[in-house]
């Protein structure tokens, strides 16, 4: 039992379970009965997203300092209550079933889903 952490549209792998989309909008042009056979994602999670202002930050990120910012940010975001308790019910389910996360991004060490990542491992979630 683990987490798989994706990029969203990728071939899915032989035992990832369902795939959650950590995104803020759904795929452009893809009807929303094909996301999942599309493998965009079976459920759509937009709370573990980044906020609109901090994608931005993200985005135009060039140099390590300005990444740190973003990290900041998103990590600011996900303490709310709201989140935390997301983060830490998937870290909990990590334990008693396979399951993936994931973005549209190419580099994970890029995107959200890599603190994601962190702020799952620090709650105790199991990974592939």
């Amino acid at each position: 039992m683990a987490i798989r952490v994706v990029r969203l549209g990728s071939e899915r792998a032989e035992d990832e379970g369902l795939r959650i989309g950590t995104v803020r909008r759904p795929p452009r042009g893809v009807p929303k009965a094909e996301f999942s056979s599309q493998n965009w994602y079976d459920v759509w999670f937009p709370n573990l997203a980044p906020s609109a202002e901090t994608v931005k930050l993200a985005l135009r990120a060039e140099t390590a300092e300005q990444w740190a910012l973003f990290v900041k940010r998103y990590r600011t975001e996900m303490a709310t209550p709201e989140n935390s308790h997301a983060i830490e019910l998937l870290a909990a389910l990590s334990h008693q079933t396979h399951f993936s996360l994931g973005c549209y991004c190419e580099d994970e060490s890029r995107c959200h889903r890599s603190v994601l990542r962190a702020l799952l491992a620090d709650k105790g979630a199991l990974f592939v």
